[in-house]
């Protein structure tokens, strides 16, 4: 085999080199070769498996989130149509029900304020699902502050529950 020009000075540097060196010199291309076969092609597809379960379940729950959403959704496209004066019944129903008194109801059109007073956290979040499932409302707009509950006494050393103050804009179901 013919080498290059190119080549030509390190060959004649090889061949004025004794048996001994060039074995040295031969062995250390031979791990420096198979460090570089390690970390190009051996390492990346080990760190691959290696991290392939753990991605696989993440995945799997994704998959069951989506699975779950696709189903309510595919609940929610099935309920039959509800009128104006019908969501309007199930939203006050569900505030009362709810919210209790430190909630109040305006209607202007086809959007609805709702206005809180001291509306623990958990409530409302109950609530918002109710009335997106019986009322088919929709929250259009939010602008709610953090309170503490009056009704709850701070203790020291304690979580009290949080609360909010502020308003609620909902949009009502297309007649």
């Amino acid at each position: 085999m013919k080498l290059p020009a190119a080549f030509l000075p390190w060959q004649v540097r090889w061949q004025t080199l004794g048996a001994r060196e060039q074995a040295l010199l031969r062995g250390a291309a031979g791990v420096v070769g198979l460090a570089l076969v390690w970390w190009v092609l051996i390492a990346p597809p080990l760190r691959t498996l290696r991290q392939a379960d753990a991605l696989q379940r993440s995945l799997d729950l994704q998959a069951q989130k989506m699975l779950a959403l696709q189903a309510q959704a595919l609940a929610l496209q099935s309920q039959p149509k509800l009128s104006r004066d019908d969501a309007l019944r199930a939203l006050e129903a569900s505030i009362k029900q709810r919210l209790g008194p430190g909630a109040q109801l305006n209607v202007l059109g086809d959007r609805v304020t709702v206005t809180l007073k001291s509306t623990p956290a958990d409530a409302l979040a109950q609530w918002l699902m109710q009335a997106r499932v019986n009322a088919r409302a929709i929250p259009s707009e939010a602008r709610l502050v953090r309170s503490t509950n009056p009704a709850t006494p701070e203790v020291p050393g304690s979580r009290n529950p949080v609360a909010w103050d502020g308003t609620l804009v909902l949009s009502l179901p297309a007649q």
